[in-house]
């Protein structure tokens, strides 16, 4: 049984899955993956990952959707959640919709946010911050 911490990788473009899969295995971390929201919280009810890493605009059910079935879940709310997203504010500024993210009130603010394309040093800090 391996001891690497646990990643689900959520994201509805292949190319860009595989990429944060071949990142995080090299960076020593076992990951999982779903194409879209719906199949992401039957996985992480699953697979129980250490950490999720999510898209935002996907079909099926949106990230945003399932963000908020996670923090709405008593087994899941406490998993740390990081928001990797082409969407972004005028000018590819991330800022715009980080803030509208973490400010919904029916919701806290997720544990982390990178837009596309992340900045892999940045990306890999913030988790190895979450994950201890």
């Amino acid at each position: 049984m391996s001891d690497a911490r646990k990643i689900l990788v959520v994201d509805d473009e292949p190319d860009v899955r595989t990429y944060l899969e071949m990142i995080l295995k090299d960076a020593g971390y076992e990951t999982v993956s779903a194409e879209n929201g719906r199949e992401a919280f039957a996985m992480a009810q699953s697979d129980k990952p250490d950490l999720i890493c999510l898209d935002i605009t996907m079909p099926e059910e949106s990230g945003i959707r399932c963000y908020r079935n996670l923090r709405e879940d008593a087994a899941l709310k406490s998993v740390p959640v990081v928001i990797v997203t082409a969407v972004t504010g005028t000018g590819g500024d991330p800022d715009p919709f980080e803030q509208f993210i973490s400010s919904r009130p029916q919701v806290p603010a997720p544990e982390g946010f990178f837009s596309k394309p992340i900045d892999v040093e940045a990306f890999l800090g913030k988790l190895g911050e979450l994950l201890g």
